[in-house]
């Protein structure tokens, strides 16, 4: 492990840089990720699916009804009991926050950040969007904007 800014890193090799794919693999070392239906469950229970898509691709794709909507680009701030920008049904939650974007990628590295900040019960769910599309879970289409 290399040092930096006080904080050991992962060995970035011999190329002295970390792929993507490193990060990510990392991020998801750290997580119990569950699958669409778990998600579904855990939102049952009490827990949260927070959609970090982006506005446009909601509208397009659609929405998992009683999921929550919050921009990736603020997601920390939001999700930081401390910050006075934070959303009260993220710090609220009863359960597990389930971050999902399209693909399953962009909410492993958010979910593994917001473990960083100490948010514990925070994960994402194996295949986003698309992932809860194929196991033939509810839709709804957004409203136009």
């Amino acid at each position: 492990m290399a040092p930096t800014r006080g904080r050991a890193v992962p060995d970035a090799g011999a190329s002295g840089r970390r792929t993507v794919d490193d990060l990510l693999s990392d991020a998801r070392s750290r997580l119990e990720r569950l699958s669409p239906e778990e998600a579904l469950a855990v939102a049952a229970r009490g827990g949260l699916i927070v959609d970090i898509r982006s506005e446009l691709q909601r509208a397009e794709q659609g929405l998992v009804p009683g999921a929550h909507f919050v921009p990736r680009n603020v997601l920390e701030w939001r999700a930081d009991p401390s910050c006075p920008h934070r959303d009260e049904r993220l710090c609220e939650a009863r359960g597990a926050l389930v971050l999902m974007c399209a693909q399953g990628y962009q909410s492993s590295l958010a979910a593994a950040t917001l473990r960083e900040l100490g948010i514990a019960g925070v994960t994402d769910m194996i295949g986003g969007f698309e992932g809860w599309l194929a196991a033939g879970l509810p839709v709804v289409r957004a409203a136009p904007a």
